[in-house]
């Protein structure tokens, strides 16, 4: 954004604008800015890497019929998603180890991978576990606890993405949201690294191909295996949906905007504050943000996984 206003302010000095009409448009580009990062990349990165994995415990039967309904629906999504993707991590190709402990005990020495290769001849360090991944997050459709439809704050997101690709938001609504379009395998890492907006997938204009990339600028703490370039598998007999091409695109662009515009520091500090027990003497603390997120179902008190 200061890129953006530097060039603007570039354009006004020229002359050819007079100094109230400049300082209403800068203020109105400031004010769209401030907005767009408010009520739509800070509640997207919020609630990014809350996928909810299907456990015993989310299964419990102390959960609501919403609540079981959903649940039910990312397992089903993580087992479409595992044979799909021939059980291995669409980035760094490992293998579910939660798999591979069920096949060797079941066929001992004569396991096998989805491709018929023996499991024993994978490289060491070659198994992990693996989780499903929504592109998008899943919270973009849950209901805030005591609301019977979706907060005017996800409303809003939904409008903006629209803004990215008119009609987006029809492939996320309701029980879309847990398609196998909007979704993939990866290790925990991987996971996380993709619901922080710090990994993106880039069409290659090759079917099903995609250049996967980092956004971290130090070169110590970057994964040595990016850039990669990867050939998204598909299901046996293609029952399965692959993943779409817009919603890649569309969070692709998205973690473009948060690094180029410079509003992921600031989203940081925000998430930081929330893991916070304590609130700041000085008010330096973001409990508007916090309790806005909170309100408006984007983000739960208690951990999904």
């Amino acid at each position: 954004m200061a890129a953006a206003l530097s060039y603007f302010e570039s354009f006004a000095g020229d002359g050819s604008m007079d100094a109230s009409k400049s300082m209403r448009i800068k203020s109105a580009l400031e004010s769209f800015a401030e907005y767009i990062v408010d009520n739509f990349l800070l509640p997207l990165r919020a609630s990014s890497v809350k996928t909810p994995q299907a456990t015993p415990t989310a299964l419990s039967l102390s959960q609501t019929p919403t609540q079981v309904g959903t649940r039910q629906r990312v397992s089903a999504l993580r087992k479409a998603c595992l044979v799909r993707y021939h059980h291995r991590c669409v980035i760094s190709r490992k293998f579910d180890i939660v798999e591979a402990r069920k096949r060797s005990a079941e066929d001992r020495d004569n396991c096998k991978d989805d491709d018929g290769n023996l499991l024993s001849s994978e490289a060491r360090g070659g198994f992990q576990y693996l989780e499903v991944a929504h592109i998008l997050p899943h919270s973009l459709t849950t209901v805030a606890q005591g609301e019977s439809e979706l907060s005017e704050s996800k409303t809003n997101v939904f409008r903006i993405l629209d803004m990215f690709d008119p009609g987006l938001s029809h492939r996320l609504d309701g029980a879309n949201i847990d398609r196998p379009v909007n979704a993939l395998t990866l290790t925990l890492e991987y996971h996380r690294l993709l619901g922080e907006f710090q990994i993106y997938f880039e069409p290659t204009g090759r079917p099903h191909e995609y250049k996967i990339d980092s956004l971290e600028d130090s070169p110590f703490l970057r994964d040595p295996l990016f850039p990669v370039t990867r050939t998204l598998s598909l299901s046996p007999n293609r029952t399965i949906d692959p993943p779409d091409p817009r919603l890649l695109r569309v969070h692709c662009a998205i973690a473009h905007i948060m690094k180029l515009s410079g509003a992921a520091e600031h989203i940081e500090k925000v998430l930081r504050d929330m893991e916070e027990v304590d609130v700041k003497a000085d008010g330096s603390t973001n409990l508007g943000y916090i309790m806005g997120l909170r309100l408006n179902g984007w983000v739960n008190t208690l951990s999904v996984f």
